[in-house]
């Protein structure tokens, strides 16, 4: 029975073992004896196959290389996440740490963010603050497009409303998040806001979508040609990325032959763009007619202000001039006091000694007179 024993584990070793390293008859025989005597486990076997270390140096380096690719993006987040003031030095250490780690693309990839303009940073907060709002506001953004582009205008308005109300609720959100941070809430700063906030809606899950709480300017509408793009297509969609912020609108145009559409497409791409270009410019115009007339209001306020500094500088002049003649008049006044005081004293003193005088006369005299009247 011993022998069957033995000859069975010797086929299971050869097969086990045999595949992994060559093997001498005496290692073949010495494992035998541990395993019938129950001191082998074949299932510990260390795996010495040819090549295997490098297989796990690769595994183990593909795994870090995940887990180092995860701690970048998490860094990401963290960075559109922090005040805005503080952006420009926090992104300028991370690329710098991770340039000295050895991560020459990611820190790349860092050093060209740019600084959010202040509505793009209030609506990356609004997108980590409050997830659950712009999530509600994402997913009626979703069910309006679907509606619009199956032509079910019947279905539209409820989630239409939802849109709406999520976006005043991040609106509200943003105002608070604008004053905490020191920020007007101006109108124009409210407006892209929520120009923002329902271009994002409308992308929804497209390929080709601005990644929600990265952004680093406004998302403005574009026109048509991301009308092909948003189409439901079939399979799986891909995953997010961060790409130049494209929008389409709620409103679809009415079903035309396709020859047509397209040529209308194109015109009204056309008007829009010249419509955005004209209301660019304009904007532009204000801003740079609000940055002259600040400059004047500056230069003016700054030689108001070195007239004054002048003004000021004189009168100070002219008052410690004062205080210096004054000083010594009242040194004069103080020495003449002092005087004087002397004075009163040397008067008081004679006349004393007077009044002592007088009364030893009056005695002198009644001592006369007494002796007078004896006579």
């Amino acid at each position: 029975m011993r022998t069957i024993v033995r000859s069975t584990l010797e086929t299971s070793l050869h097969s086990s073992i045999g595949s992994l390293v060559p093997v001498s008859l005496p290692f073949m025989r010495g494992l035998l004896e541990l395993q019938t005597s129950g001191n082998l486990d074949l299932q510990r076997l260390p795996d010495t196959r040819p090549g295997r270390d490098n297989e796990v140096a690769k595994e183990k380096g593909r795994d870090a290389k995940g887990a180092r690719a995860g701690s970048v993006e998490d860094e990401i987040d963290r960075l559109f996440q922090i005040p805005l003031g503080e952006f420009t030095p926090a992104r300028n250490a991370l690329a710098a740490k991770l340039k000295k780690d050895g991560a020459s693309k990611e820190a790349e990839r860092v050093k060209g963010f740019t600084k959010p303009s202040i509505s793009a940073w209030v609506t990356n907060q609004l997108y980590w603050r409050e997830r659950k709002a712009f999530d509600r506001l994402l997913a009626a953004g979703e069910q309006v497009r679907t509606a619009q582009l199956a032509g079910k205008s019947t279905e539209v308005r409820a989630p239409f409303v939802q849109f709406r109300e999520a976006v005043n609720e991040l609106a509200k959100h943003a105002s608070t998040m604008l004053r905490d941070a020191g920020n007007a809430s101006s109108r124009d700063t409210m407006r892209r806001i929520a120009m923002t906030l329902e271009a994002l809606a409308a992308y929804s899950e497209s390929p080709d979508a601005p990644k929600p709480g990265r952004l680093t300017a406004d998302v403005d509408p574009p026109g048509f040609e991301a009308l092909a793009a948003l189409m439901p297509q079939s399979g799986d969609h891909k995953p997010r990325e961060s790409t130049t912020a494209k929008v389409i609108p709620f409103k679809q145009p009415k079903p035309q032959p396709q020859p047509a559409l397209k040529k209308h497409a194109a015109k009204e791409d056309a008007r829009r763009q010249a419509a955005q270009r004209r209301t660019r410019e304009a904007e532009l115009r204000k801003a740079l007619h609000d940055a002259e007339r600040g400059l004047k209001d500056a230069k003016r306020d700054a030689t108001t202000a070195q007239n004054k500094m002048k003004t000021a500088t004189a009168r100070a002049n002219e008052l410690e001039k004062r205080r210096t003649a004054l000083e010594a008049q009242l040194e004069k006044a103080n020495a003449a006091a002092e005087s004087s005081r002397k004075d009163v004293r040397e008067a008081t003193s004679r006349a004393e000694e007077a009044a002592q005088s007088v009364d030893d006369a009056e005695r002198a005299v009644q001592r006369a007179r007494a002796a007078l009247k004896e006579l």
